[in-house]
C-alpha cells in the first residue's frame, strides 16, 4: 500500500495508524502547496481533490478521506483492536467520534490556515474551536483514550488536530484531560515513528 500524505496534515492520522497496524505501506511525501509529488508528478492525477491523505492499495484501488482510511486500515488488523467490530453499538460511536473531528475540529482549523482569511474575524473561529475542544476534554475525564482505555483510530485523528492549535494561536493549554491525553499519545511509539518520518521529530 501507498499512503500520500504531506508533514504535519490530516494525513498523520492514517499515518499513526498504519504504524500501530504493523501493516507494510509505503509513505509518499505530496505537496499540499505544489501539488506535485518528489519526482514532479502532478498530484491531480493520482488525487483529483488534490489533498492528503490517500491510500493507495494493493489492488490499485484509491480511498480518501480520513476517517474512511483509519475504518479501512483497522478492519485490515482485527486482532489489533485498532477499531470496534463493524455492526456494533461501539463501532458506531468510533463513527461519532470521527464524524465530530472531521467537521467540528478539521474543519474549523481552516479558516485558520487561510491568509486570505481577515485578520479581525480569526478570533470568532478561534473561539469557536477552544469551545469545542473544551467539550471533548469534558469527555475525556476519567478515560486514557475517547473510547475508555483503549487506543482506537479517532484518538490518531483526534492527536493530530489537536496539534495543530498553537500554530494559530489557539489556547488549550488549559485543558487538562486533552493536555494528559495528547502526552500518552505522543509516547506511543508509532506516533513517534509517524512523527520522525515525517521529520516532525528530530
Amino acid at each position: 500500500m501507498k499512503l500520500y500524505y504531506s508533514p504535519g496534515a490530516c494525513s498523520l492520522s492514517p499515518h499513526i495508524v498504519l504504524r500501530e497496524s504493523g501493516l507494510a505501506f509505503e509513505p509518499v511525501l505530496a505537496s499540499t502547496k505544489t501539488h506535485k509529488l518528489q519526482d514532479g508528478t502532478d498530484y491531480y492525477g493520482i488525487n483529483p481533490k488534490g489533498y492528503v491523505p490517500l491510500l493507495e492499495l494493493d489492488s490499485g484501488e484509491r480511498l480518501s478521506e480520513g476517517p474512511v482510511i483509519v475504518q479501512y486500515i483497522a478492519d485490515q488488523v482485527p486482532a489489533k483492536n485498532l477499531a470496534p467490530a463493524a455492526g456494533t453499538m461501539a463501532r458506531y460511536r468510533l463513527q461519532e467520534w470521527l464524524n465530530f473531528i472531521t467537521s467540528e475540529l478539521h474543519k474549523g482549523f481552516s479558516p485558520l490556515f487561510n491568509p486570505a482569511v481577515p485578520e479581525d474575524a480569526r478570533p470568532v473561529f478561534r473561539k469557536k474551536l477552544v469551545e469545542r475542544f473544551t467539550w471533548v476534554d469534558s469527555q475525556l475525564a476519567g478515560k486514557s483514550y475517547l473510547m475508555g482505555d483503549e487506543f482506537s483510530v479517532a484518538d490518531a485523528y483526534l492527536f493530530t488536530v489537536a496539534s495543530w492549535a498553537p500554530h494559530v494561536g489557539v489556547d488549550i493549554t488549559g485543558l487538562a484531560n486533552l493536555s494528559a491525553f495528547s502526552a500518552r499519545m505522543f509516547a506511543r511509539p508509532a506516533v513517534q515513528a509517524a512523527m520522525k518520518a515525517e521529520g516532525l521529530l528530530k
